[in-house]
């Protein structure tokens, strides 16, 4: 697949993102949350390395749609909708699915093209016979044959789906034990949505139209995961507060406020709880109150980042960027490896307009990119602070970096081409400029005829 933006807002940050014909046909938007991320990543890469997967080659999306959803692209993405994470009853039933969507990674399923070819063959013969009987004088017999192709081919479309999800079952559950996880989780997630076999496709899950279930499906599960050795594996008490922590802040960022507040009332003093709160809080716009319950947390827990970040973010969008950079800068402290808070940081310097600011906000942007290539605002927020400092240039650079990382080849090699202009040609960033033109499929003959045209302009202009 191609390049995938980051269009980065809210929660630690929100991304939009088109997927490719893999993934579903809609576009989707997805939520960028270094914390949920992290629990997320912690869990499944030990089980993605026990499938013989290299954890940092597989690419975990939490895709912000509340509909009951999952899925496996090429290029080896796995995606998770909120609305599948919010259903899960505990984080093995969440492990489980990630592993399945790994299974169909590992064995390289291509659903949508293979259920596709799978279903054509049977339509063709179908579609074949029936003209072979027309033409043998028994059109009633063809006109059936032709009439029931596309049953058929449904039909070989489904067997061919349902054979990958049972691979997939299969590989899921093997990587889970031989990562000392039960594939309990699995079986008990499937189990619970049982009754989605019988629902006609409108009323029917999303993630069970494109994932056949079966109780045949189940029952071939179920027994060599009950037959494993870590199948009575439980979650630890650290994990089921993870997964509380992970419910409580989706519910907190994607529910109206007051759903939130009656769901976790104040009566309800659990860690979750408080968090959620403070998050409705802040979205409901009682900002005080917010950062109250935020600096109540952040006295408990003062080395947790992510009450900082919270802490910082609710300043930020009221527009209290100055008083914003002391909490972003102290998340960054505690977590320095995370991009995210470091884009945090350098918005909130740039947003006070204080020219002293830009270089520790490049720095960090800088920083951030290294690790995150493909992420947009921290490009273009690097664009606007080169701009502020009147370095043409490099701001044209990073634009281009910007429509490169949206997949806009068209804008990217324009603000490419501006930038080799302005830029030293034994530097770096005028050979990065250089190699975002030839991404866009230019040559380098394309280049140097280029240049020579720009030379004989310029010698006429003297």
């Amino acid at each position: 697949m191609g390049r995938l933006p980051r269009f980065l807002i809210g929660i630690g940050a929100f991304a939009a993102l088109t997927l490719g014909a893999a993934a579903p046909a809609a576009a989707q938007s997805l939520i960028r949350d270094t914390e949920i991320e992290g629990i997320i990543r912690e869990w499944s890469d030990p089980v993605l390395d026990a499938m013989g997967l290299a954890p940092a080659d597989v690419e975990i999306l939490l895709v912000n749609d509340a509909d009951l959803n999952a899925f496996a692209t090429p290029g080896r993405r796995i995606g998770i909708n909120t609305g599948l994470i919010l259903r899960t009853r505990s984080p093995n039933e969440l492990l489980g699915v990630i592993a399945h969507e790994a299974g169909h990674v590992k064995n390289r399923h291509t659903l949508r093209t293979g259920a596709q070819d799978a279903g054509m063959q049977p339509y063709i013969m179908s579609m074949a016979l029936g003209a072979l009987a027309t033409l043998a004088g028994e059109p009633g017999a063809g006109m059936a044959l032709i009439g029931s192709s596309s049953y058929f081919g449904a039909i070989g479309a489904l067997h061919y789906m349902q054979g990958q999800e049972g691979e997939a079952d299969i590989t899921g559950a093997r990587a889970l034990e031989r990562a000392g996880e039960s594939g309990k989780g699995l079986v008990d997630f499937f189990e619970n949505f049982r009754s989605q076999e019988v629902f006609s496709d409108a009323r029917r899950y999303p993630y069970f139209r494109s994932h056949p279930l079966s109780s045949d499906r189940i029952e071939a599960l179920r027994r060599p995961v009950e037959a494993a050795a870590h199948y009575d594996h439980r979650d630890s008490p650290e994990r089921l507060a993870q997964h509380a922590l992970i419910i409580a802040k989706i519910h907190g960022f994607m529910d109206p406020p007051n759903t939130t507040l009656r769901a976790y009332p104040m009566s309800d003093t659990s860690l979750p709880a408080r968090y959620a709160r403070a998050i409705a809080w802040y979205r409901d716009g009682q900002t005080e109150k917010a950062l109250t319950a935020v600096e109540a947390l952040i006295a408990e827990t003062p080395d947790d980042p992510y009450y900082w970040e919270l802490k910082g973010q609710i300043l930020f969008e009221e527009g209290r960027a100055l008083e914003a950079i002391d909490a972003h800068q102290r998340s960054v402290e505690l977590k320095p490896d995370a991009p995210l808070l470091r884009i945090n940081l350098a918005h909130a310097m740039i947003e006070t307009n204080d020219p002293e600011r830009l270089d520790a906000a490049i720095d960090q942007l800088k920083r951030a990119t290294a690790v995150e290539g493909d992420n947009t605002l921290a490009w273009r927020l690097l664009a606007q602070a080169y701009a502020s400092q009147g370095k043409d240039g490099a701001a044209r650079l990073a634009s281009a970096e910007y429509y490169f990382a949206m997949g806009r080849d068209e804008q990217a090699t324009q603000f490419a081409l501006r930038a080799r202009d302005m830029l030293d040609r034994s530097s770096n960033e005028w050979r990065r400029a250089t190699d975002i033109v030839l991404a866009s499929g230019a040559t380098m003959n394309d280049l140097q005829d280029l240049e020579r045209r720009q030379e004989r302009e310029r010698a006429g202009d003297n």
